[in-house]
C-alpha cells in the first residue's frame, strides 16, 4: 500500500464506508491533506490515529474543544521555552501557554484534564522514564512523544573552588547548595543520587531552599549565593559555570490521546523537527535530539 492513501483506500484500510471518511475528517480529526481538490491520507499518521484511539476510558471531566490554545504543564527547560516562543510567533491564530509545575505536577495536571501536554522526565528505580509513573497515576495511558535527551548534573562555580567532583562531595563541610522543588524530575534524580552516595539531604546546608527554574539555580551559583546546585548543562554553559555530569535523561511530552490530532497539538509537534529547535540545541549544548519527535507510545519503545 502507498504511503499516501486515496479516500477509497483509506476507507478500505479502516473498513468503513467511503462516505464515513469525510465525517471522520471533520469530527474525529482523521489526518488528511487536500491536494488539487482531492483528499490524501498519510498512512503513518492514519495508523497513529487508530492507535491513539484504541483505549477509551470514561473521564469525569474533559478539556474544552480546541479553540487555539495549547496548554502545557510540567518541567522547566530552556529548549521548551524556545519552542513555545517559536510556536507563538509562527502561528498567529494559536497560542501555547506553559505552567511550571515540575514533572509530577505536569502528570497530575494531565490526569485532571488541566492541560493538553505534560512535559516530564521522571526516572524510576529501574532507570525507565515516565512509564512507571504513568501506570501508577493515570487511568488512561497518554501518547508519549520524545522531546529530547538532555544532560543532568551539578552546576558549580567557575574553576570549582570547593573541589566538588561528584554528588558525594556535596556532603563535605562548608558546601552550600540551592535545590529544586519536590515533584520536579531534577529533584527526584538528585535525591536518588544522594541516597546512593549515602548522604542525607537535610545534612547539606541549603538543601531545603529551592527555586523553580534551572536558570534560577544557575544564577544563585553564579552570584556565589550557593556553591552548587542540581541542573542541566545548557544553563551552566550559558552562565559560564563549571558542570559535573551525572547522566543523560529522557525528556518526554505526554499527550492526551483524544486531543493528539487537534490542529494546535500537531502544529506544536511539527516544530520538533524544525531548524529553530535544532539550532537552539546546538547553541545551548547539553542536548541530544536523536529521538526528538519520535512516538514512543503507543507505536514503539526507544531502544
Amino acid at each position: 500500500m502507498n504511503e499516501m492513501l486515496s479516500t477509497k483506500e483509506v476507507a478500505t484500510f479502516l473498513n468503513v464506508n467511503e462516505k464515513m471518511i469525510y465525517s471522520l475528517i471533520a469530527q474525529k480529526g482523521l489526518p488528511a491533506s487536500k491536494v488539487t481538490g482531492k483528499w490524501l491520507f498519510p498512512l503513518n499518521l492514519v495508523r497513529q490515529w487508530v492507535e491513539v484511539g484504541t483505549e477509551n476510558y470514561p473521564q469525569s471531566a474533559k478539556l474544552p474543544p480546541y479553540h487555539g490554545l495549547v496548554l502545557i504543564a510540567g518541567s522547566n527547560d530552556l529548549l521548551l521555552d524556545k519552542i513555545i516562543s517559536t510556536f507563538n510567533l509562527k502561528h498567529e491564530k494559536h497560542m501555547a501557554m506553559f505552567g511550571i509545575a515540575g514533572s509530577m505536577g505536569g502528570l497530575k495536571a494531565l490526569r485532571q484534564n488541566l492541560c493538553h501536554i505534560a512535559a516530564s522526565h521522571l526516572v524510576a528505580d529501574n532507570d525507565d522514564y515516565n512509564f512507571p509513573f504513568l501506570k501508577a497515576e493515570m487511568n488512561q495511558m497518554p501518547a508519549v512523544v520524545n522531546f529530547c535527551l538532555r544532560e543532568q548534573g551539578i552546576m558549580v562555580q567557575k574553576q570549582n573552588p570547593k573541589n566538588i567532583w561528584s554528588v558525594k562531595d556535596l556532603g563535605k563541610k562548608g558546601v552550600r547548595i540551592i535545590n529544586r522543588p519536590l515533584g520536579t524530575g531534577t529533584r527526584q534524580l538528585f535525591d536518588k543520587k544522594l541516597k546512593k552516595s549515602g548522604i542525607r539531604g537535610e545534612t547539606i546546608e541549603g538543601y531545603e531552599n529551592s527555586l523553580p527554574k534551572h536558570m534560577d539555580i544557575g544564577l544563585q551559583v553564579l552570584t556565589k549565593k550557593a556553591d552548587a546546585g542540581p541542573g542541566i548543562r545548557p544553563v551552566a554553559s550559558i552562565l559560564g559555570l563549571d558542570f559535573i555530569p551525572i547522566c543523560w535523561e529522557r525528556f518526554d511530552f505526554l499527550i492526551h490521546k483524544d486531543r493528539f490530532f487537534d490542529q494546535g497539538i500537531q502544529l506544536f509537534l511539527a516544530l520538533l523537527k524544525g531548524k529553530v529547535l535544532h539550532a537552539a540545541a546546538k547553541e545551548f549544548g547539553g542536548y541530544d535530539l536523536s529521538y526528538t519527535g519520535k512516538m514512543i507510545y503507543p507505536e514503539t519503545q526507544l531502544e
